[in-house]
């Protein structure tokens, strides 16, 4: 597969058209013709995964649709997002009715579209948090991701054993607890397998931390990562254009002989988000046949 060039790309999908419905049909012509998902990920045993995050400003149902759309059988929800279009207060998570839960069920199903981890807020108070830890299993989700307190430890993972439910937990930016690589590695050395690290690139080339040196230092003890490329002007960007490194990125995750969740999360800053995800997905894909390619070799 050509590299995929950003600029012709976005005259592609309509940037410069004149009027927004055809910018929307340009928009989602540049997805179907790129967006083919990533099919072979799993040989690496990758999971490319579009997390719910990239649509905030829609319902998870609408979600759902956009990444089977891509061509992407994963996403990482968040259990603040509202449900269903038809339904202003139904919100993601553990406060969701038994029909919610079964509807919410099916149309993953239908989509073809699994959620094996979700971001949660709020891992502080046993009681909250075991009823959190009951609605993921019930879903299937396997997977918390999050930023608990520190003093949170030994109850989580009391419920991680338990339920057999992993942690990952998450950075955000500097001053932010976890910007700092080392505060999760000290952690992480006084607890078991089940908690581990949710590496969010854009976050560490906001904090001005080298992407792979960073990731090097989380070998063994990586679960998932929120995978992004972020641009001069500190937004996401497609893979490949930005400071992120993604390729240098990937190649370490080879190095390290990673297996899991790969998430592609982007803030959707231009009407042309969906398809600049969608180079994402291709980009992504590229690679990875460059290290398949080079492992045959």
């Amino acid at each position: 597969m050509k590299t995929i060039n950003r600029r012709r790309f976005l005259k592609t999908v309509g940037t410069l058209g004149a009027g927004a419905g055809l910018l929307g049909l340009r928009a989602r012509l540049a997805v179907a013709a790129v967006a083919k998902g990533a099919p072979h990920a799993e040989q690496l045993g990758w999971q490319l995964a579009c997390n719910a995050y990239s649509f905030n400003k829609l319902t998870l149902y609408e979600t759902i649709g956009k990444v089977a759309g891509l061509g992407l059988k994963y996403t990482v929800g968040f259990n603040w997002q509202k449900l269903d279009p038809q339904k202003p207060s139904a919100v993601f998570g553990d406060q969701m009715s038994a029909d919610e839960r079964r509807e919410t069920k099916k149309r993953l199903a239908d989509a073809g579209v699994k959620m094996p981890a979700c971001y949660c807020r709020k891992l502080a108070e046993a009681d909250a948090c075991r009823r959190l830890f009951d609605f993921c299993r019930e879903m299937g989700i396997g997977m918390i991701v999050g930023e608990p307190p520190f003093d949170a430890y030994d109850m989580l993972e009391k419920l991680c054993n338990e339920y057999e439910i992993n942690l990952a937990v998450h950075n955000h930016a500097k001053p932010s607890p976890y910007w700092e690589p080392e505060t999760l590695l000290k952690i992480l050395q006084g607890r078991g397998r089940r908690i581990g690290a949710c590496c969010d690139t854009g976050h560490w080339i906001r904090s001005e931390l080298s992407t792979v040196e960073t990731l090097a230092k989380f070998q063994d003890r990586l679960f998932t990562m929120d995978l992004k490329d972020i641009g001069d002007e500190g937004f996401c960007v497609p893979y490949g254009t930005g400071k992120g490194n993604v390729r240098g990125v990937l190649h370490e995750l080879h190095r390290q002989r990673f297996r899991g969740l790969i998430g592609i999360e982007y803030s959707q800053r231009s009407p042309n988000g969906e398809a600049e995800i969608a180079q994402c997905v291709a980009f992504f894909e590229q690679v990875r046949r460059e290290l398949a390619n080079s492992k045959q070799k």
